[in-house]
């Protein structure tokens, strides 16, 4: 959760209850809270597919509330209908009316700005990482680099099962929305994105690759993909705008700690 948009929210909700607003403001501030809440609230950023599902379905149980009792529809409908009828409420009325459609025109006019390409050779399914990257202010070789807590494995099992355990955590407080609890893919976000999330228990992922290659995956996201296997529409956040690098590496060991897979070594050659 991020607490600096969640708080305020909460904070504005709980001094409407104080001054007791009527029941159209409070349909108006709920749906508007939980949009925000899913849209900004959200420490791992969610897809806009989900957020348009999940509004919908706030749309729909708001309608149902105000509809449960002639009440409630009173208290909903009676200021719309003051708005519209009463001539003190004109000028709020054509703001209203022009506020809208300039709203939807100004969406229109964003939407128009993205212009889809075809990509220009044959796309990848694994786009080959670049010689370094950087993360923070260090340069991170992914030719050479290996995960500095993998050799605890050997020489210290108590202490590299401690970083599998915080890997675990990073992993259930931010991945496994999309990635799945059993690390299948098939979270509950999954749905609605493409391309869809790896499937980190296929034989053919976390083994084909060096620990450096998801590093580099997990630190810059979908925004880092490559041209070469554009055009990507990938919802996977950069990892490195909301965690060190100890977490990236930890989370990297619960991968392969979890699904008993053991990560490509530097020079190894791997049959396709």
């Amino acid at each position: 959760m991020n607490l600096w948009v969640v708080l305020p929210v909460l904070a504005v909700m709980a001094l409407l209850r104080l001054l007791k607003v009527g029941l159209l403001t409070w349909v108006l501030v709920w749906w508007g809270a939980l949009y925000i809440g899913m849209r900004y609230g959200l420490a791992a950023p969610a897809p806009q597919s989900v957020i348009t599902l999940y509004m919908s379905i706030v749309t729909l149980s708001l309608a149902a509330y105000v509809g449960s009792s002639r009440e409630r529809t009173e208290g909903v409908l009676g200021p719309m209908i003051r708005l519209m009828s009463e001539k003190r409420y004109t000028p709020l009325l054509v703001a209203i009316a022009l506020l809208i459609p300039g709203l939807a025109g100004y969406n229109a006019y964003l939407a128009a700005g993205l212009r889809e390409e075809p990509p220009y050779f044959s796309r990848t399914v694994h786009p080959a990482p670049p010689p370094q990257i950087t993360v923070g202010e260090r340069e991170v070789d992914l030719i050479r680099s290996v995960n500095p807590y993998r050799e605890l494995e050997e020489s210290d099992p108590q202490a590299f099962e401690e970083h599998a355990r915080a890997g675990r955590e990073v992993y259930y407080e931010n991945c496994f929305y999309c990635h799945g609890d059993a690390l299948g893919g098939d979270g509950m976000f999954a749905h609605g994105l493409d391309p869809l999330p790896s499937d980190f228990t296929d034989a053919g992922v976390l083994p084909n690759f060096q620990e450096s290659f998801f590093f580099w995956r997990v630190a810059k996201g979908g925004p880092g993909l490559p041209a070469e296997g554009g055009p990507w529409d990938s919802a996977m956040p950069r990892w490195e705008q909301f965690l060190d690098e100890d977490e990236m590496w930890d989370v990297l060991i619960f991968l392969y700690d979890f699904t008993d897979r053991t990560p490509r070594e530097v020079g190894e050659f791997v049959n396709e």
